[in-house]
């Protein structure tokens, strides 16, 4: 169950990659001069990465949990 274990760890840093590149694309919004609005609207466009990156880094750690446990 090598594979189940490397395959989980490769979802997951695929997901941890877009957890940081959403905090990354935030940050660089809050350097902007935006008013509370526009702010609110940029978020609400980078949630959606947030939340896709966030499942899949927990969809990874699942299946590494399962690969240890079958193996």
């Amino acid at each position: 169950m090598e594979w189940l274990i490397w395959g989980g760890a490769f979802v997951s840093v695929i997901g941890l990659a877009g957890l940081i590149w959403s905090i990354v694309k935030v940050i660089k919004l809050r350097g902007q001069s935006l008013s509370d609005e526009e702010m609110r609207v940029a978020i609400q466009k980078v949630m959606p990465l947030n939340l896709g990156s966030l499942f899949l880094s927990v969809i990874g750690l699942m299946v590494v949990t399962l690969g240890i446990f079958l193996s």
